[in-house]
């Protein structure tokens, strides 16, 4: 028997998943800066600025590391080893 061959949709999705995430917490960081959670942290500013340098902090690092290829998508992970 021939061994079934991958199509890459769980790449290509992978992919999409983690460009939708990397909006999610740049947009989270973004909203956190022009105080639209004021209504929960009324008087703690820091809270505001330091929820808003982490999600877009972080945000940029997802960022960098899906279109460098680290995360696994790009063809270094065990979905694009040819099994031969």
């Amino acid at each position: 028997m021939s061994p079934q061959q991958n199509s890459g949709t769980p790449k290509l999705m992978r992919n999409i998943f983690g460009i939708i995430m990397i909006l999610i917490y740049c947009g989270m960081g973004v909203l956190f800066f022009i105080g639209y959670f004021n209504i929960l942290f009324p008087t703690w500013t820091w809270v505001r600025w330091a929820g808003g340098v982490l999600f877009v902090g972080y945000g940029i690092w997802r960022a960098y590391r899906q279109f460098a290829g680290i995360d696994p998508g790009y063809g270094n992970d065990s979905d694009s080893d040819n099994k031969d």
